[in-house]
């Protein structure tokens, strides 16, 4: 069965209809419903929405109501893939064009398109570049252009991809046609590029909220990464989550010590042989509770809904790649994890980066404002949503209780006179060391190479032993966020002081530094999600659901959250539905797939 409206009916067919019959939902979410009226009606837009918030729906509804095929670009095989896989799942007619596919394959989705068969073709952006291409969809009459993923065309956003600037030419090349410009995540400085750059024709303006109120937000100061980050995976045994690592080496690192603990976990990195990073991929989507362990080559366009945490073992390098790459977690709307450790070795890697790289300077700027954005956030003393939400443009009423901000509350203590040691002791052994040694010389430590240099002789050697290494190295850190210290990367990670050092040591600049805490398991929100709401006595309905699920994602050769999400089995085990009529009530459960796959669950039902 396939859902592909004919002409004449489109007009009496209504998006409310779509959304119950085809997907299987009762009802759109926030500005959805405009959005689609808004396409509808032949107007741009650009949409800014969370991940999870359901972008797709916003494009993909109008697509099928208009007249001809909707266009969507993508920026990533994976994502066409996913996509194109769950929309066949619902009836609807869709395709991808992508170089993983053969000639003969993309001779066949051609003619299709031609016979107008398909209501979404899915492209990507340096294919539509091609002349061929845009000869080919002159031919045919399209429907919307969706352009995802559109952050991609800011060349001052966190993923810039150049093939995506030629996408400003669709509005004269297809004139008529309603554009949708499509993010997670953007900066006003952002969304005035995406507008300009696409060259989109007064659009509508939509911003979703930003916050996810599921997730739980975590960040610790690195001390032993490995440890922390088993602590934080103990309770979490059996759950789907992804582990964000800055090298390729520390991805098989981690995965390979996770699996001597007895996690299942996998690496993906660019450098990881291609078919290798497939398969890695294609299991962590169709398999529960599989970790992927990966650099950020992996996740734009990742769809797994149940994803119960997002971990990043080192330092992102802004705010937009952070809430971007958090976004990941718990997309099904149940409890969600973000977890994160980081120290002055990120902060000072990750400069280095920066300064090496051949960017303008004009851009180099901008991203180390960006990172010091996310260093400060990392020190907040409070509630680590609301300046989250705060540098979207976003808001939050009274703390969301729901980040270790709020449910650990941190303790602060006057840093002046510390602070006043520590930058004594940066300029007395020549702003040429790095943070280990500057604290070896404040605890009095004989190293050999505070020997060599002979800074046991100056004023400053051991005037620091009132105080833990620990706690002197977080002062540094902390020094460093607030700008009273540099990380010279050229260097190799040497401190060095700035033009504010001098009122910190004159005493003008009174400091308070946190505390680092120590977080008790206990205080942690186990992020379980769906699995966790399962009372013991529907344990043995709920495996049977899930098994029948598995069986037929086996069977069709597609993730297990195609056939459907954690949530929809959770209303079949809620409300027990005993009919075809009962189960078409269940959220997610549209015709077509009642009609796949509605007799094996409802016999699983019955037979309890």
């Amino acid at each position: 069965m396939v859902a592909l409206i004919p002409d004449h009916a489109r007009v009496n067919t209504s998006p409310q209809t779509i959304l119950k019959d085809v997907f299987g939902y009762r009802n759109f979410r926030g500005e959805q419903q405009a959005i689609i009226e808004s396409a509808l009606d032949g107007r741009d837009s650009l949409v800014i929405m969370p991940t999870g918030g359901g972008k797709s729906l916003c494009y993909q509804i109008p697509a099928m109501l208009r007249e001809g095929t909707g266009l969507v670009i993508s920026p990533l095989i994976a994502l066409m893939q996913d996509q194109v896989t769950a929309l066949n799942e619902v009836g609807i007619a869709a395709e991808f064009l992508n170089s993983s596919q053969s000639f003969d394959e993309m001779r066949s989705v051609t003619a299709r398109l031609k016979r107008g068969e398909l209501q979404l073709l899915y492209i990507a952006p340096e294919r539509l570049a091609t002349e061929h291409t845009r000869a080919l969809l002159r031919e045919i009459p399209i429907s919307l252009i969706a352009i995802d993923e559109a952050h991609c065309v800011s060349q001052w956003g966190h993923d810039f991809r150049h093939d995506y600037l030629s996408l400003g030419e669709l509005g004269a090349l297809f004139p008529g046609v309603p554009r949708m410009a499509v993010t997670a995540t953007a900066t006003d400085r952002t969304r005035d590029e995406i507008v300009a750059r696409l060259e989109l024709n007064e659009p509508g303006i939509f911003i979703a909220p930003f916050d996810r109120e599921n997730i739980s937000y975590s960040v610790q100061v690195k001390t032993d990464a490995k440890r922390q980050l088993l602590k934080f995976l103990q309770a979490r045994r059996g759950e789907a989550g992804i582990i964000y690592c800055l090298s390729r080496k520390k991805t098989e690192s981690v995965a390979a010590q996770l699996c001597e603990q007895g996690f299942e976990a996998l690496p993906y990195h660019a450098g990881l042989d291609s078919d290798v990073r497939r398969e890695n991929q294609r299991r962590f989507l169709a398999e529960d509770g599989l970790i992927i362990v990966a650099t950020i080559a992996f996740g734009m366009g990742i769809d797994k809904p149940n994803v119960r945490f997002v971990a990043h073992f080192d330092l992102p390098k802004s705010m937009e790649s952070y809430y971007q790459e958090t976004g990941r977690a718990g997309r099904d709307g149940e409890p969600a994890a973000a977890w994160m450790v980081y120290g002055l070795q990120d902060v000072v890697r990750l400069r280095q980066m920066l300064d090496e790289s051949q960017a303008a300077e004009d851009y180099k700027r901008y991203e180390r404002y960006k990172l010091d954005a996310l260093l400060g956030w990392c020190e907040v003393t409070g509630c680590r949503r609301r300046p989250l939400l705060a540098y979207f443009g976003d808001s939050l009423a009274e703390d969301c209780g729901n980040c270790d901000g709020c449910l650990v509350p941190v303790k602060t203590w006057d840093g002046t006179e510390a602070a006043q040691k520590l930058l004594s002791a940066i300029y007395r052994t020549g702003q040429r060391f790095g943070a280990a040694h500057i604290v070896d010389v404040l605890l009095g430590k004989a190293t050999d190479k505070i020997g060599q240099h002979g800074h046991d002789q100056l004023s400053v050697f051991g005037i620091g032993q009132d105080m833990a290494s620990a706690t002197w190295r977080s002062a540094t850190r902390q020094l460093v966020v607030a700008g009273h210290l540099r990380a010279d990367a050229e260097r190799y990670g040497a401190l060095v002081l700035t033009d504010t050092s001098r009122g910190v040591l004159r005493g003008e600049t009174p400091l308070q530094f946190r505390e680092d805490p120590k977080l008790p398991a206990a205080t942690v929100r186990r992020s379980s999600g769906v699995r966790a709401a399962v009372v013991t006595e529907d344990e043995g309905l709920w495996e049977a659901l899930r098994d029948c699920r598995q069986m037929l994602a086996k069977e069709h050769e597609v993730p297990a959250y195609v056939i459907f999400h954690d949530k929809t089995l959770q209303e079949m085990l809620q409300y027990r539905p005993k009919t075809a009529a009962e189960m078409l009530d269940i959220s997610g459960v549209g015709q077509t797939k009642l009609d796949r796959y509605g007799d094996r669950f409802l016999e699983i039902i019955r037979q309890q």
